[in-house]
């Protein structure tokens, strides 16, 4: 049975730092495509980070050059660290562990029960 864990999320200032974990167990995450995806109130839910299996990352246009997505094999998770946090990053944050056939798109695959960032001063 494939579970995903995500951890790391809470309460953090505007300009803040979060490093979000994702533990995965019943699969190896270095074999899928592992993404981070959120979603706010009202609003769909959206790709923020992906990590392929080959280790090409992707990133929102909105997180480039503030979030780095990382994997590590011997732990078989996968982290997201969120830095120069925006009001606007604020929703929850889905961990997902896809094929590596599949693109970011659709909800495909595995997903975690998400874990909330708030970002407020």
């Amino acid at each position: 049975q494939v579970q995903l864990v995500e951890s790391g999320g809470g309460l953090v200032q505007p300009g803040g730092s979060l490093r979000l974990s994702c533990v995965a167990s019943g699969i190896n995450a270095r074999f899928y495509n592992m993404g981070w995806y959120r979603q706010a109130p009202g609003k769909q839910r959206e790709l923020v980070a992906g990590l392929t299996r080959g280790g090409s990352t992707n990133y929102a246009d909105s997180v480039k050059g503030r979030f780095t997505i990382s994997r590590d094999g011997a732990k078989n998770t996968v982290y997201l660290q969120m830095n120069g946090l925006k009001p606007e990053d604020t929703a929850v944050y889905y961990c997902n562990a896809r094929p590596p056939a599949s693109g970011w798109n659709g909800s495909v695959g595995n997903w975690g029960q998400g874990t909330q960032v708030t970002v407020s001063s």
